[in-house]
């Protein structure tokens, strides 16, 4: 039978209110007697009824941790460090709910009632609606992944396009003229920003933009192999293919495989996100390194804060991407 309030209470000789109010840092009790309860409530393994706590200080205990869409475009390797790193942070404070937002519809359900906090994995345009409609019910708010113009809104992320570019200038360093690339899912700015600083390096550096070369994927392995699959159909195949990230890059990697080909002896590929089998997989894959479980903690770190606080100011922090060379790229001789 779990332990209660009541039984820490009863132990201590105090009544359970005063119990309740040390567990929740109440600047009514003294701090003695607050380390004397929490010091009990962890010998014991006391664990908060967040039900019974939420009726009583009328919060309801759950951050919401919102995707774009959990169908389409969310790779299973990007959602799991998503919720990991932002589980690691409220976990001991908060239920986490996961959800799509293409699955909510009816916003009404998004309310202070049922969301302490809400941190959004935005990828589109389409979020927008979403967003604002939580800033208008005043439910504090964190937005990863896609910078928003608002006074606010707490904004984290990556520079992906830098990262992109980094990728195709090291492609062309080590000798690559024909060089592709595998979009990721059309209308994600991701996508957008990787393909358009993918294109910057290949026109600072008078490499050819070929149309062939151009390639849209949707972010999973299915798209990468597909993808290459039709590069490898080209009159002329590319010597390298940036994959606008690592599950496509898996996919792609199978394809060249199929075709009787070696990566990277005939063909380079290099990836983007750097997930956690990049380095495992034969060859190790050469990725950009974004981090996307540090970016979740600070994400959820900064929610905590606001909840806490009350205080809404924006904030737009970015965090670099740095190229990981392993073995998927070769050198070409000139």
């Amino acid at each position: 039978m779990s332990v209660t309030i009541k039984d820490i209470a009863k132990i201590l000789g105090v009544s359970h209110t005063t119990v309740s109010r040390a567990l929740n840092d109440s600047p009514l009790i003294r701090q003695d007697t607050k380390e004397r309860v929490k010091e009990l409530a962890k010998t014991l393994n006391y664990t908060p009824n967040y039900n019974a706590k939420s009726l009583v200080l009328d919060k309801s205990y759950n951050i919401g941790l919102f995707f774009s869409t959990l169908h389409e475009g969310t790779s299973s390797s990007f959602f799991y460090e998503v919720v990991r790193g932002v589980n690691a942070i409220i976990h001991k404070e908060f239920n986490l709910v996961v959800r799509g937002i293409d699955d909510c519809g009816d916003l009404n359900a998004i309310n202070k009632k049922h969301f302490d906090g809400i941190i959004v994995m935005s990828q589109s345009t389409k979020d927008d609606l979403f967003i604002y409609n939580a800033l208008e019910k005043q439910i504090p708010l964190v937005v990863l992944n896609r910078e928003i113009q608002d006074a606010q809104i707490v904004n984290i992320l990556s520079d992906d396009r830098k990262g992109a570019y980094n990728a195709a200038a090291y492609l062309i360093k080590e000798g690559h003229k024909q060089i592709a690339v595998i979009e990721g899912k059309k209308g994600f700015k991701s996508s957008q920003e990787r393909k358009e600083g993918f294109l910057q390096a290949l026109i600072d550096h008078d490499i050819p933009i070929h149309k062939d070369f151009i390639v849209e994927g949707k972010y999973d392995m299915e798209s990468g192999y597909r993808s290459m699959k039709k590069l490898l159909q080209l009159p002329v195949i590319p010597t390298a293919v940036f994959c606008s990230n690592d599950d496509m890059a898996v996919g792609a990697m199978r394809a060249v495989v199929e075709q009787g080909l070696k990566v990277p002896q005939d063909i380079s590929i290099i990836g983007f996100d750097d997930n956690i089998f990049s380095s495992f997989l034969s060859p190790a894959l050469t990725t950009v390194k974004r981090p996307i479980e540090e970016i979740s903690k600070e994400g959820a770190k900064k929610l905590l804060d606001l909840i806490r606080n009350r205080e809404t100011t924006h904030q737009l922090l970015y965090f670099h991407t740095e190229l990981k060379i392993r073995q998927s790229v070769r050198k070409i001789n000139d």
